[in-house]
């Protein structure tokens, strides 16, 4: 089969097209052949890679794919060849509390497609049984695969780990990438009021167009003081934050007394400055998340087959131009998901 891969870590230059052997599925896995895979910015740390990540070479990347069936392992007995799919991109080991509890993104052994096991740059990939779920009927195959990642870290993170609830003040950080676009559309969904911040105009009006109330373009304001303005000098309930270190500060003097701050990302810089006293004396929450379970994704799945969440698709390029596609997420170009197909 054909698939970009790289064989070293490194710029945007070390991913090449390659041929590798067809998988084979195991007793419990399923062969999909990839109609469709999503970007994010994991595809970039993963080529450059961090200490302590050891692959092995070459690495496919790529953690959101929607498919069709093509192979099944013999203990497969409820799907068919040529089922349309999209794939759960966390893999648990299925046996762990974590994982038998429905919190599988918890998994001591846990994985991500594309990031420390083969991904979705290739035309098939093999997966669990339990990682293969329906794809909905009102979706393309592109837009299918814009959900998975982005949707369950968002679900997980809003839903899962803080509780969003109808009358909360939200502010969404980067309104215009991936996560930031499904943030909008889960907190919504649950009643809440969004504050956006994105970089351009025409970033907001796109993030206006999926429901957020207010808009702050942060690259000509300070996106705190505006919150206080907006809110009356009150602060936000929740901080959906997934920036960094850029934002880190600004993002915590944004809250509400009795306000949290839930992080899945550090885009701009992993390292990050806290003033205790304001922690302690706001009753502030700090709260981390990884990805969402797969108990997330049949949730999305249900509320985007019912209409109710829009898979936000920037641009399609073939697999073969996977640099191209990159560099779009370099440039911060996109918003929404920028997808690759084989």
């Amino acid at each position: 089969m054909r698939a970009v891969v790289f064989h070293r870590h490194g710029d945007i230059d070390v991913l090449t097209e390659a041929e590798l052997p067809d998988p084979a599925p195991r007793a419990n896995e399923v062969v999909v052949e990839v109609k469709a895979c999503a970007l994010n910015r994991l595809d970039l740390w993963v080529r450059l890679g961090w200490k302590g990540l050891k692959l092995p070479l070459p690495h496919t990347l790529g953690s959101d794919v929607a498919g069709v069936v093509r192979a099944l392992g013999a203990e497969v007995d409820d799907l068919a060849v040529g089922d349309e799919v999209v794939l759960g991109p966390g893999v648990g080991c299925g046996r762990c509390r974590a994982c038998l509890s429905g919190q599988d993104n918890r998994c001591a052994q846990y994985r991500i497609l594309g990031e420390t096991t083969t991904g979705g740059y290739a035309e098939q990939i093999v997966v669990p049984r339990r990682n293969v779920f329906p794809k909905p009927p009102n979706l393309s195959f592109a837009e299918a695969a814009c959900l998975p990642l982005v949707f369950t870290t968002a679900w997980g993170m809003l839903v899962e780990r803080v509780g969003v609830r109808a009358g909360d003040l939200v502010l969404v950080q980067a309104a215009g990438s991936g996560v930031g676009s499904a943030a909008i559309q889960v907190a919504k969904r649950f009643g809440a009021t969004v504050i956006a911040t994105a970089s351009t105009d025409a970033k907001l009006e796109r993030a206006r167009a999926l429901g957020a109330d207010h808009l702050i373009n942060y690259a000509v304001e300070d996106f705190s003081a505006r919150v206080f303005a907006i809110t009356e000098k009150r602060g936000v309930d929740i901080v959906f934050e997934h920036t960094g270190g850029d934002t880190f500060d600004k993002s915590l003097r944004s809250l509400a007394i009795g306000g949290t701050l839930i992080t899945c990302g550090a885009t701009t810089r992993p390292v990050v400055e806290v003033d205790l006293r304001r922690m302690f004396a706001r009753h502030l929450s700090v709260v981390g998340h990884t990805m969402g379970s797969l108990a997330a994704m049949s949730s999305i799945l249900a509320e985007a087959t019912a209409g109710r969440f829009r898979p936000i698709l920037d641009r399609v390029l073939p697999l073969a131009q996977a640099k191209e596609a990159q560099q779009v997420l370099l440039d911060r170009a996109q918003f929404g998901k920028v997808v690759l197909e084989p």
